[in-house]
């Protein structure tokens, strides 16, 4: 437990020039602690969406879970008013940062690329299999993956991870959240959460790390679909998915390796959540070149919004929000 006066003194009162960043949590800063160790404090706001639960959830949750690709968490405030949480400080900020980013996107070369999708991958399996724990994320996207000084990954902000008991395989919410673009379809449109939720979510990521482009920031005028991910599936069924390689890779890539983790992240955006493969499956896949199996038709999320709820980083409810399904042709 940090007392409120020691993070006040390491963020130099919240100064604006230690502010890191900021989300449907609240605003995160750079802090230097006494005996010079560098911090990242997590500051819940007042007005966030998210809340005590979610501030307890995380605290929980990240004290048990030990691994080099997950965010290790130093310990926490709660003094007042104030709920603060206390993180390692990884000096290259967020993966999101990188990879949308197009002057730092030269500092990735394919096998740094390549390095961060498996560490992400380990990292979701442990949560998913190997901790104490079955543990879903719920929210895996660019800006949740931070890197460290050697740019390995480690995935953060647990504060709408569930626990799994048991042999508990899925669960149902009333409420979505999450991230538009990230989310698979039976989550977003059913509340219907479970690992394979999480592998949807991880496929998606891994065609933006090899792309340099948001699945929901993507649109073509003339395409049969309006993310990226469909336009990579037409694309891959026509033999030309090395088209939506990111240009700034130059010939740092050897192309089996890069036409097999784009049939990989294919495999894992698949309609239907059982035909996705587990992340134990996943990293399996990533670590030999055995044949790949033929993937099915992706679930493609369409742009119409009636309602988001913007403080909690993602959709408040079913009620607010038209999900449409486009799909392929």
């Amino acid at each position: 437990m940090f007392q409120l006066s020691t993070i006040v003194a390491a963020t130099n009162n919240f100064s604006p020039d230690r502010k890191l960043g900021e989300g449907g949590f609240g605003s995160v800063y750079k802090g230097t602690l006494r005996n010079g160790k560098d911090v990242a404090i997590k500051r819940l706001s007042k007005y966030s969406g998210q809340g005590i639960e979610q501030f307890k959830n995380e605290v929980l949750l990240i004290a048990k879970l030990q691994h080099r690709n997950l965010a290790s968490i130093l310990g926490c405030c709660i003094e007042g008013e104030e709920k603060m949480l206390i993180y390692e400080y990884l000096p290259n900020k967020s993966l999101d940062a990188f990879i949308f980013n197009e002057t730092n996107r030269k500092l990735l070369d394919w096998s740094k690329r390549f390095e961060i999708i498996c560490g992400i991958a380990r990292g979701i399996l442990y949560l998913h299999q190997d901790s104490r724990l079955r543990i879903i994320h719920r929210d895996l996207k660019a800006s949740n993956v931070l890197l460290d000084i050697t740019m390995n990954p480690k995935i953060s902000d647990f504060g709408m991870a569930r626990i799994f008991g048991g042999d508990q395989i899925q669960a149902n919410t009333n409420r979505v959240v999450g991230t538009y673009g990230y989310m698979s379809p039976e989550y977003a449109m059913e509340g219907l959460f479970s690992i394979k939720s999480d592998v949807y979510s991880f496929g998606v990521l891994l065609l933006e790390i090899i792309t340099g482009r948001k699945n929901s920031g993507f649109y073509l005028e003339d395409a049969a679909s309006s993310n990226l991910v469909g336009h990579i599936w037409d694309l891959w069924r026509e033999g030309r998915s090395l088209e939506m390689v990111d240009e700034l890779l130059g010939e740092s890539y050897t192309v089996h390796e890069v036409l097999r983790c784009i049939q990989i992240g294919l495999l894992c955006v698949q309609e239907q959540a059982t035909d996705r493969p587990t992340m134990s499956m996943v990293v399996s896949m990533l670590g030999n070149d055995k044949d790949l199996p033929y993937p099915k038709q992706p679930a493609f999320i369409g742009k119409r919004f009636t309602k988001t709820d913007e403080s909690s980083g993602g959709i408040s409810s079913l009620n607010e929000v038209t999900i449409s399904l486009v799909r392929g042709r």
